[in-house]
């Protein structure tokens, strides 16, 4: 059952119109200089015109980030408010974004939505927009990380083209999510409810802050997460946190996606799986697990608050509604 709550779909785009690439959290690093050019071609393909935010350059940066925290939300805003500007995909991911929840301007979010494209410290910005305004914000590829890898496999790439320019768009979504390999039933069963998620050690983080998200907005939801650079037991911790604050007593379902640089602490390689049932308790309610959502990506477009079915037997995940409203 998907129960109701607010949701602000954004506008459609349409071929032609601008979107903006924003560094976000993190600077460009000459590493991923080739990776951003590829990520805005793929952009460019998809039939949209390019702005690149002052902010993206390989020449600048503050300590860890592509400016200071007002800097980015001085430059978050500018593009939230320029009517030329219909969606917004960030650069790359970071450790920024926790530093400027308080200096976005939100009623430029409800004046006119836009598709805000990105994951990783991203999830941050994307759960503090979903929270405040009810935008159906986007988990997917970032430009340098996920777009910009499109185009080593053909048949991946037409898929992703296919689904992101679906939800871009307003179409209707048809079938389960495209899967770059094979999906996991870790619990079988079927759910619908909205999705909501996203970095496991972010959605612990901002549920810290008075940008938190209503404890409602978990009522009968999917509950999709993945995570990096720590180990299982400090996923198992997390997962307990939420089991604490009782969202797992509200949730309708559970997708988990590859872990990345995720070491194990016990067990062998069912022991993912074994933690998160283990989190879950007695809940019958159906998890998915290795599904195409993470820092190894293509991922698959997650759009914050739309309806989604999961079938946990089948181990796929089908969209229930459009991520973006046409005008």
């Amino acid at each position: 059952m998907i129960r109701s709550q607010t949701i602000l779909l954004p506008k459609a785009l349409r071929a032609g119109d601008t979107v903006a690439v924003a560094a976000l959290s993190g600077p460009l690093d000459s590493e991923f200089e080739a990776a951003f050019r590829d990520g805005v071609a793929e952009i460019e393909r998809l039939g949209y015109a390019v702005h690149v935010s002052p902010l993206v350059d390989v020449a600048r940066s503050w300590w860890w980030s592509a400016a200071r925290p007002s800097e980015i939300a001085e430059e978050l805003n500018r593009l939230l408010r320029d009517p030329g500007i219909r969606a917004i995909f960030a650069l790359t991911g970071g450790r920024t974004v926790l530093g400027y929840l308080d200096r976005i301007d939100y009623d430029a979010v409800r004046a006119d939505p836009k598709p805000i494209v990105g994951f990783s410290d991203i999830d941050v910005l994307l759960l503090a927009l979903h929270g405040r305004t009810g935008l159906a914000c986007f988990h997917a590829d970032l430009v340098a990380e996920g777009l910009g890898d499109w185009h080593t496999d053909d048949r991946r790439r037409k898929e992703l083209t296919d689904v992101y320019t679906g939800l871009l768009t307003g179409a209707p979504p048809a079938g389960p999510l495209p899967q770059g390999g094979p999906w996991e039933s870790w619990r079988g069963g079927r759910a619908r409810g909205a999705l909501l998620g996203g970095l496991l050690n972010r959605v612990i983080r901002i549920q810290a802050t008075p940008f938190a998200l209503p404890p409602e907005r978990f009522d009968g939801a999917i509950l999709f997460w993945e995570e990096l650079m720590t180990n299982f037991a400090g996923v198992w911790t997390d997962l307990q946190a939420l089991r604490l604050a009782g969202v797992f007593d509200r949730i309708a379902g559970m997708v988990v996606g590859v872990p990345t640089e995720v070491q194990p602490t016990e067990g062998g390689p069912n022991a993912l799986r074994e933690i998160v049932l283990d989190a879950l308790g007695d809940r019958d309610i159906p998890v998915v697990g290795n599904a195409d959502i993470g820092h190894q990506p293509p991922n698959v477009p997650l759009p914050l608050g739309v309806g989604a079915e999961l079938d946990g037997d089948a181990a796929t995940l089908s969209l229930l509604g459009p991520a973006t409203v046409r005008a």
